[in-house]
């Protein structure tokens, strides 16, 4: 079996597939490692590393042509001519967001998996590419709110005086909060964070922050956010506006799989907050949880910076091609088993989105009809 690793195209993106480290892991499978030249080379992975590794550096057209090909972000429909009936596509691809990407994939006879669709089980924890990025970009977001901070993070006793720590709030405890909540307080800052989830308060506490005291509810099964009704949401701004407005750092991450971002800080709450201060916001993809915040464009709102990068996971290349290579090799290890994919088996049964021909997957034929 070959595995294919094609250089990343879209824009900002900075990982890798693959990293040198994981080649040895599909080696031992008994499968040939394509590496395109210089797939890793924004990571900071080179050629060197990969041949050393035992992989095969080749050009584009031959790594699509794998039997197997392992993308971060979804494959440009231009690329796709160059990938193979029956081959394998494992990656970021969005099939929520981009459905027709998935009807173009099934016309080709690819089939696809989508990293996106894992489900919340203990033996799925392996190949969650959605927490390790989320890892990565919560503590991207950490550094980015304190390098745009005009001021320190830690309280400084100084001959010219003593400076308090900076306030910090998170908004959303899941992977990626959490990460930054643990980034600020390493940093000095004073942390304080929020969640619809009442048990996430225990898990703010753990890291030294306070949890802010707001209306809460409850997951769904599969542990994933659920929409917020209007009432709660309302009530949810109202508790939090006395805190933002106090806030030097907001970093926002609350995010609905396959729905538009819940907004979490409104208009007058940046207008409430003091100059100076900065918001990162990490939905700002899809829809943003602030109210002015726009994708990879930065704002400045009444001398608050409110910045909504959509490539967090990025600004940390090696460390996120890392993670997302172990959790990807992992997932083709299960998907590999058997001599053909166990459809009964959860995981395959979630992220197999296209298969003979067809799209298989009930939520993205949902939206495709829908459109």
């Amino acid at each position: 079996m070959r595995v294919g690793i094609p250089r990343e195209t879209a824009p900002r993106e900075r990982r890798v597939a693959l990293t040198p480290d994981v080649v040895q892991s599909h080696l031992d499978h008994d499968r040939t490692v394509l590496i395109e030249s210089d797939a890793g080379a924004a990571s900071g992975y080179t050629d060197a590393q990969y041949r050393s590794a035992g992989a095969e550096i080749v050009d584009r057209a031959s790594a699509l042509a794998s039997e197997v090909v392992i993308c971060v972000q979804p494959i440009p429909r231009a690329s796709l001519a160059q990938m193979g009936s029956s081959s394998w596509l494992i990656g970021l691809i969005n099939p929520l967001g981009e459905p027709e990407s998935m009807r173009d994939l099934a016309d080709r006879g690819i089939v696809a998996f989508s990293l996106e669709q894992l489900p919340r089980t203990t033996i799925a924890q392996s190949m969650d590419v959605l927490s390790s990025q989320a890892t990565a970009g919560g503590y991207a977001a950490a550094l980015l709110g304190a390098r745009e901070f005009p001021g320190f993070l830690p309280m400084l006793i100084t001959a010219a005086g003593t400076l308090p720590p900076a306030k910090a709030l998170v908004l959303g405890v899941g992977v990626a909060g959490l990460q930054a909540i643990a980034t600020l307080r390493r940093l000095g800052a004073a942390v304080s964070a929020y969640d619809i989830r009442p048990e996430t308060k225990e898990q703010v506490e753990s890291l030294g922050a306070k949890f802010v005291a707001a209306p809460t509810q409850s997951f769904n099964e599969g542990g994933y956010a659920r929409a917020v009704d209007d009432d709660l949401r309302m009530q949810q701004q109202e508790a939090l506006a006395a805190v933002v407005a106090k806030t030097d750092i907001l970093i926002t991450t609350a995010q609905v799989p396959g729905r538009t971002a819940p907004v979490l800080v409104t208009a007058e709450m940046v207008q409430s907050m003091a100059p100076g201060s900065v918001i990162v916001d990490m939905a700002a993809g899809s829809g943003g949880n602030v109210v002015g915040s726009v994708a990879d464009e930065p704002q400045l709102v009444g001398g608050v910076s409110i910045l909504g990068p959509t490539d967090l996971p990025s600004q940390v290349p090696a460390a996120a091609s890392r993670m997302f290579a172990k959790n990807a090799t992992t997932f083709l290890n299960h998907l590999t088993t058997g001599e053909s994919l166990d459809f009964d088996d959860d995981i395959v049964d979630a992220t197999c989105i296209t298969s003979s021909g067809a799209v298989r997957n009930e939520r993205v034929l949902t939206a495709l009809d829908a459109r």
